[in-house]
């Protein structure tokens, strides 16, 4: 009988998808924590923009691929893009970005 976990068997690999999982839960703990704790607002959507995907690939993991293709979608290209819209707002001084008036008759 063997009982030794060596590639190519089906220990081996649930220890693989243990593995995984676990690691996808841990970075998904560290994104949340760093995106709370980021003062630098780029940062913390970048943060938030990857903590999305990563919620994606775990709903993935999960075989819930409508849920994940959401996430990935909404979650993450959306609404990053629509914070990175106010953010451009919000800081006229960095290069590249102008403050925009709000009216439509502003030229």
């Amino acid at each position: 009988m063997e009982t030794l976990i060596t590639p190519g068997n089906d220990a081996w690999v649930a220890v693989l998808n243990l593995l995984l999982d676990g690691l996808l839960g841990l970075l998904l703990l560290w994104l949340a924590w760093r995106t709370l704790a980021s003062a630098d607002l780029f940062r913390a959507i970048v943060l938030f923009i990857a903590f999305g995907l990563v919620l994606a690939m775990i709903w993935a993991r999960l075989d819930a691929a409508d849920i994940a293709l959401a996430e990935a979608a909404i979650g993450a290209g959306v609404t990053g893009a629509l914070l990175l819209a106010a953010l451009a707002r919000l800081h006229p001084d960095r290069p590249g970005t102008q403050a925009r008036p709000r009216g439509s008759d502003a030229s």
